[in-house]
């Protein structure tokens, strides 16, 4: 365990895109809007604590719902960027929670710095009487200032917990203790001016795509369903598929057909698990959808690896020269 406790020293760099934790009720288009300036967040944290000097950036103001690989590349440059900078002690994100997990992880994938980086949003809009973003922007301040955050890799600060980039997971629609990391629990906490660590991420990769431009599809199975849909994304041209499967990694077996017709035309595919936790692993003979049937015809297992970021390592991974020649070793560095 290590905490430290804040006093002023380096910059810490809030960059804004939207969300949540920048929108307020607009009564002319009936419903919350994402476009106040970061600024108006920061302005509602208490000015009495210990804080690290602030400078505030406005990238964007948009949902993170609306969010597209154009939009993210140029975020991750942006970020790359800025942690180049000798004023910069670390920086904080705010954004929407729909898509946070995702940009928090591929921003750990992509970016090279021990700098902490830290995601943050709110699940109360910003007029709401109890909104959570000022807390939580004050917490990933705190975290992003912090010498113990050094070389954790991104992370997510939300609702006074700190939590690494690949393991965390939104699990509610509209709590504010959203994000947690079902398996690993938080890396640590931000309890008043203390951040305090009682762990750090032991797996971690750097990619480097030439752009995210790889199409990586990604199907959730339900009970019954055939292997239509997976044709028709062969038939569209699709560059690598992701299976959220049943249970321990298991498919129907026309699903199970469609997976290793992929396969032998070139396509890799990825099988995750539908369940929130747990490892997808190879056990099951059936009649062409057990797990043992895939990882006979080819298939990669994504360990505990949630569907959408095994998603988005697949889709980095075959835009990356190195990464690319060996899928399987990948995953099973990342993804054990």
């Amino acid at each position: 365990m290590s905490s430290m406790k804040q006093t002023n020293g380096q910059i810490v760099q809030v960059v804004g895109t939207g969300g949540t934790i920048s929108s307020r009720y607009d009564p002319k288009r009936g419903g919350h809007v994402s476009a106040a300036p970061v600024e108006a967040i920061a302005e509602l944290i208490d000015k009495n604590q210990k804080l690290p000097p602030i400078q505030v950036e406005n990238f964007s103001t948009a949902p993170s719902f609306e969010m597209r690989f154009g939009f993210i590349e140029q975020l991750i440059r942006r970020l790359s960027d800025l942690v180049e900078s000798d004023d910069l002690s670390g920086i904080v994100v705010t954004q929407g929670t729909d898509t946070l997990e995702e940009t928090s992880f591929l921003a750990d994938l992509l970016i090279e710095s021990d700098k902490p980086i830290i995601f943050t949003g709110a699940q109360l809009a910003q007029d709401h009487p109890q909104t959570d973003g000022p807390r939580n922007l004050l917490d990933a301040v705190r975290a992003a200032a912090s010498s113990q955050a050094r070389g954790m890799g991104v992370m997510v600060a939300f609702n006074g917990q700190l939590h690494a980039a690949r393991d965390v997971q939104k699990l509610h629609t509209s709590a504010l203790e959203t994000f947690q990391s079902p398996e690993t629990g938080p890396l640590g906490f931000v309890d008043g001016d203390e951040v305090i660590f009682y762990r750090r991420p032991l797996i971690r990769r750097r990619l480097r795509p030439v752009s995210l431009g790889k199409r990586v599809e990604l199907i959730r199975l339900a009970l019954g369903m055939d292997d239509r849909i997976i044709e028709l994304l062969l038939q569209s041209g699709i560059d690598g598929l992701v299976i959220e499967a049943f249970g321990r990694g298991n498919t129907t077996s026309e699903v199970g057909n469609a997976i290793r017709k992929a396969i032998s035309s070139g396509i890799p595919v990825v099988i995750s698990s539908r369940c929130i936790a747990g490892r997808v692993r190879p056990i099951y003979r059936a009649t062409g959808g057990g797990g043992a049937d895939l990882a006979a015809a080819g298939a990669i297992f994504a360990g505990n690896l949630r569907g959408p970021k095994a998603r988005l390592l697949l889709m980095a991974a075959l835009a990356d020269p190195d990464a690319c020649k060996d899928l399987p070793a990948l995953f099973a560095g990342f993804a054990p």
